[in-house]
């Protein structure tokens, strides 16, 4: 099943234009992906919005709604990865859930974009920071998170410091055993 097909169903279904769902996911192109999951995981799953508006062009936050709707549906289906931006703050804390961050210093992310896009240092310093803005307003817009901080998290990992490999370890020990994350007192 293709991308617009799974979101225009699943919008359809939950009485949003597909249109309005893309328009505010546009930014967060993991929607599509997220849908494209559930359409494959149950063909007959249809994420609705809580709420259904009669040929109104629905508020932002109906189309917010649906969205976070249909990330805490994929975590509910239970070993899942939800690598999208916020996912940890749709589904929550909770004893089967691991709320990871992978971070490094803008200085270092924008030197790997760089050399891994063919771009300047400049353009790839700005592309970082536009893209650092963006999260900034999507935690706002649709969590109503002033400061990203790393309490948010059960595991921030810095990739200035561990390779890409030492990360991915820590990530697998992580969820194999979520206890190996707590330091007793």
């Amino acid at each position: 099943m293709s991308v617009s097909r799974t979101l225009s169903g699943a919008a359809a279904h939950a009485g949003i234009d597909p249109e309005t769902v893309a328009d505010e996911e546009r930014r967060k192109p993991m929607f599509a992906g997220l849908l494209d999951y559930l359409a494959s995981a149950d063909p007959g799953f249809v994420a609705t919005a809580p709420v259904s508006l009669p040929n109104d062009e629905p508020p932002s936050e109906t189309v917010r709604a649906f969205i976070r709707d249909a990330i805490r549906e994929v975590a509910e289906r239970g070993n899942a990865v939800i690598a999208a931006h916020a996912g940890s703050y749709a589904v929550g804390a909770g004893p089967d859930a691991l709320r990871i961050l992978i971070t490094a210093p803008r200085e270092t992310r924008s030197k790997r974009f760089a050399a891994a896009n063919g771009l300047t240092d400049d353009e790839a310093a700005r592309t970082i920071k536009r893209s650092d803005a963006a999260r900034v307003d999507y935690l706002k817009r649709f969590y109503g998170v002033g400061q990203e901080l790393p309490t948010h998290y059960d595991l921030v990992i810095n990739t200035d410091t561990l390779s890409s490999t030492e990360a991915s370890e820590l990530i697998v020990q992580a969820a194999a055993d979520p206890q190996s994350l707590r330091l007793s007192p």
